[in-house]
């Protein structure tokens, strides 16, 4: 997969934090469209900041956990700063927490991309790769539609089949089926996003998935 390769930003003297704004944390831990994230929050209304200081992550009231990339390498970067431990804080805590892509496998206890590696184990199940018929491509990219297990908050006003734009060759296989808010098919149907209290992820990209993933962030960033 491809990854932006994002700039490392650090708070000014005037970031949303230091003023007292609510604000959403964009974890950084330099993996992932951070940037097209914080502009598709901004767009529905919402201040986002990007950081990797834990201090902010703690005094946020939302977090979005993204993600592209290798599950190991995106594992160690959380580990290198310091930020796995303020995450599962801030989650068990009962902050509404976004996963996206590869950020939702990482809620995970283990993943078998390149081998087998410890998640963050928030959530039991692991992250397995597609075995797909040969006229099925991986990674699986492009627009697909969304089949509701149970309705979501983030997907208030969303229709069901509505497309969503994915990027994955692996994807996350729950122990507990409960959690799982919608399936999408390729060809069998996998779990493409979850919802246990607090907690939500997608498999899928809502910022690249147009006005209806403009309106799952803004759902999110509205959740109480």
């Amino acid at each position: 997969m491809v990854s932006e390769v994002p700039t490392r930003r650090r708070s000014s003297a005037h970031s949303p934090f230091t003023l007292g704004f609510s604000l959403i944390a964009i974890i950084n831990y330099e993996m992932g469209n951070l940037r097209s994230v914080q502009k598709a929050l901004e767009k529905v209304g919402h201040a986002a900041e990007v950081t990797d200081d834990p201090a902010k992550i703690a005094a946020a009231e939302k977090l979005v956990l993204p993600g592209v990339g290798a599950f190991a390498d995106a594992m160690a970067a959380l580990r290198e700063r310091n930020l796995v431990e303020p995450l599962k804080a801030a989650i068990a805590a009962g902050k509404p927490t976004l996963g996206i892509c590869l950020g939702m496998q990482l809620l995970f206890e283990k993943s078998y991309e390149a081998g087998e590696h410890e998640g963050l184990g928030i959530l039991p199940g692991e992250v397995v790769k597609f075995d797909v018929p040969r006229k099925y491509k991986v990674p699986h990219m492009g627009w697909n539609q969304l089949a509701f297990e149970q309705r979501a908050p983030i997907f208030a006003g969303i229709d069901e089949g509505a497309y969503f734009y994915f990027v994955h060759s692996y994807y996350v296989v729950p122990k507990e089926s409960q959690i799982i808010a919608t399936t999408t098919d390729y060809p069998e149907a996998f779990c493409s996003s979850l919802w246990r209290d607090n907690l939500f992820a997608t498999q899928f990209h809502p910022e690249k998935s147009q006005t209806v993933g403009l309106q799952v962030l803004k759902n999110f960033a509205g959740i109480g």
